[in-house]
């Protein structure tokens, strides 16, 4: 299931997986559309996998060019290389319940040009 989601949702696009997959679908293509508006070239390699009956840890990295509007951050045609992790809860009917991540933005942000000054 966790591969499936990696391999037809974040990174085949495949709307009519994401409906069989996960119980939020539309709140999670909502999501992938908007970042693949900032990063249409944007892949996802699984790095680790660790896996129950009701859960799941995928360890990535991910990879893409901007090219659309991030934030407030122009396209600045930069290419983007940062790791993440995911944690996905599965309900009673199988499917994805619960989707949670965390990745390096503070990468994404430098690699993009961001500049930041630490408060004085």
């Amino acid at each position: 299931m966790a591969r499936r989601f990696v391999a037809d949702v974040w990174n085949g696009e495949r709307l009519e997986s994401a409906y069989e997959l996960i119980v939020d679908a539309e709140g999670t293509l909502a999501w992938h559309a908007d970042r693949r508006s900032s990063f249409a070239d944007l892949r996802y390699e699984i790095v680790d996998l660790v896996a129950g009956d009701r859960s799941a840890a995928i360890r990535w990295h991910a990879t893409g060019t901007q090219t659309g509007q991030f934030g407030s951050v122009a396209p600045s045609n930069r290419p983007v290389d940062y790791n993440g992790a995911t944690f996905l809860t599965f309900g009673d009917d199988g499917r994805i319940a619960a989707v949670w991540s965390v990745n390096e933005l503070f990468q994404v942000l430098l690699q993009i040009g961001v500049t930041m000054d630490p408060p004085p």
